[in-house]
């Protein structure tokens, strides 16, 4: 095991063990599966991770989709070839795990050429931001996120809207900064969420890591998904780089 890798299980190890697990799974699942927390990794990690994402920075790809989103991406396929403690993050085991106790659903990673298994999401000029969308899983299985702040100097922000397909509940109304260090876990599928749009000479910067409880897809959602990905988020190169 090399340092990076040693140094970021360290760091989930310690993070997980600052949770309180029962009280957290409870939350989750009574906010129709999403959770939010203010702090989950160090200003130190935090710290060693934006060293890897200015590494990668130069290779985003931006994207405009008028009515829809605007802004950067940068693919698994770069972070997996540049970027060793954000890919260790996302293959942490013992993450994983907790993940999946918080889920009720035992999490696998994502196919190594899904493009969003591991990937880099920039807001860095005027107007960038993300229309209400769910994470729609094209995966037989479903499909969860987790974002991790890793910088914000805006005033963006992400608005969510919890319990918007259980008719039994009232849709509830979030709005959450992504400051340094904070976590969200949610079930794409169950999640209507945006990101507001981002202010002159303004700044954030998010990781986002993507697991599923099936890899397998069909023929046409695989073909969809690639369509969706290389025009509204890592191009068409990205395409010619899956493994």
């Amino acid at each position: 095991m090399n340092t990076v890798t040693s140094n970021m299980k360290e760091e989930i190890s310690d993070a997980i063990i600052r949770q309180d697990e029962q009280s957290l799974t409870h939350e989750y699942q009574e906010q129709g599966e999403f959770l939010a927390l203010d702090s989950f990794l160090s200003q130190e990690a935090i710290h060693d991770l934006m060293q890897e994402v200015e590494h990668v920075r130069p290779q985003l790809n931006r994207n405009f989709i008028p009515g829809h989103k605007k802004g950067g991406s940068v693919s698994y396929f770069i972070v997996r070839d540049s970027a060793p403690s954000l890919t260790a993050l996302y293959r942490d085991p013992a993450l994983i795990a907790w993940l999946s106790q918080l889920a009720g659903e035992r999490l696998l990673l994502c196919p190594e050429d899904d493009p969003h298994a591991c990937a880099l999401y920039f807001y860095t000029e005027a107007g960038d931001h993300i229309g209400y969308h769910y994470d729609t899983s094209y995966y037989k299985g479903a499909r969860y996120t987790v974002l991790i702040g890793l910088l914000d100097r805006s005033t963006s922000r992400l608005e969510c809207r919890l319990h918007t397909k259980d008719p039994s509940k009232e849709t509830t109304e979030l709005t959450l900064d992504t400051k340094p260090g904070s976590f969200i876990f949610f079930n794409g599928d169950k999640l209507h969420h945006a990101v507001t749009p981002l202010g002159e000479n303004e700044e954030r910067i998010v990781l986002t890591l993507q697991y599923v409880t099936n890899p397998e897809m069909g023929r046409f959602n695989r073909w969809f998904s690639n369509m969706k990905d290389a025009v509204g988020y890592f191009g068409l190169s990205a395409l010619f780089r899956r493994s």
